[in-house]
């Protein structure tokens, strides 16, 4: 066994499972051009992570402020993700919304951006993409976030390096169903923190009312999630009684080639992930009206906020990389 980082991994002793994701993870990575100097330094510590997760798992709270103190897991996370992004080919597109969204936030008032979900790195993906021209925005995004991300030792590390509201989706709420109640009551919890934190302002909220990540299709085509109408409503609902102004947005997102998730629902945890090199793209939308929906036509404005998002990610037609990874760029 000569390789390094293989044998980093099998000395670790996270069982089959893990340990065949961690390497298909780090082979992924290795076929990609250019890789920076350090980068089986960095996942070393990656590994090192990982183990301790095993050891002695992470408790995130219902509201879960990222780490950067004494590690910084931020900066760690975006180091680990900044290598797979094809910045020349990559976009931003509705700059001058974006700068509404800074100044809405300077007077303490909240947005919350309806959008789609494509990869398990999305959050470090709107950060690094975002940095440049919006730094304080990249970092102080909150995600409503699926409860893999806080039990899947291999995903918490990005977790606390993220700034979350964590939740369980509605395909997990019953699985396993003796746990329904524990879930739903957990669920409950997060929203009132999340309701709090709304009236006091100043928030910008990311959620994905799909519940899930977009997926290619089997004709190869990526199929985005449709939202599901009860939590569109949920968060239009929370819009409206927050004591701060607050404002929603769509938000549409282009960012599957980096990391696209399993085709099938994995309710195990460790699952492979297979990362490559190329372009990302977001396109912050205008102002939603607040307006109410009544009961009868949730489904059919549900409908429209999702083939808005697929109109706004057709605009964010990526160009297949011509070149491999430059490490000089300002991400």
């Amino acid at each position: 066994m000569t390789d390094p980082m293989e044998r980093i991994v099998r000395e670790t002793h996270l069982g089959q499972q893990l340990e065949g994701a961690l390497l298909s993870f780090f082979e992924s990575y290795r076929k990609i051009a250019s890789l920076p100097k350090g980068i089986n330094n960095l996942f070393a510590t990656y590994v090192r992570l990982v183990q301790n997760e095993i050891a002695s798992q992470t408790s995130f709270s219902h509201f879960h402020k990222m780490e950067r103190d004494p590690f910084d897991f931020y900066a760690f996370t975006l180091d680990m993700i900044r290598p797979l992004i094809d910045v020349k080919s990559s976009q931003v597109l509705g700059e001058e919304n974006l700068q509404e969204i800074v100044e809405t936030l300077s007077r303490k008032e909240n947005v919350i951006l309806l959008a789609n979900h494509q990869a398990e790195i999305d959050p470090q993906i709107i950060s690094l993409l975002l940095s440049p021209k919006f730094p304080q925005l990249a970092e102080s995004i909150i995600f409503v976030a699926g409860h893999r991300v806080t039990s899947d030792p291999l995903a918490i590390p990005f977790s606390r390096g993220t700034n979350l509201f964590p939740i369980y989706s509605k395909r997990y709420v019953e699985n396993p169903p003796e746990q329904k109640g524990e879930k739903l009551r957990h669920n409950a919890k997060t929203l009132a923190t999340l309701e709090e934190l709304l009236d006091q302002g100043g928030l910008c909220v990311y959620v994905a009312p799909s519940g899930g990540r977009d997926r290619y299709g089997t004709d190869g085509e990526v199929q985005i999630a449709p939202f599901d109408p009860s939590s569109v409503e949920m968060f239009y609902l929370l819009a409206r009684r927050a004591k701060a102004k607050t404002h929603l947005r769509l938000l549409a997102l282009s960012t599957i080639k980096l990391l696209p998730p399993p085709q099938g629902i994995n309710v195990e945890l460790g699952e492979e992930r297979l990362v490559s090199y190329g372009p990302a793209g977001l396109f912050f939308g205008p102002e939603l009206p607040l307006e109410t929906i009544p009961k009868e036509q949730r489904q059919a404005k549900s409908d429209a906020l999702t083939q808005e998002i697929v109109k706004m990610t057709e605009t964010l037609a990526l160009p297949p990389s011509e070149e491999g990874p430059s490490h000089t760029s300002h991400l």
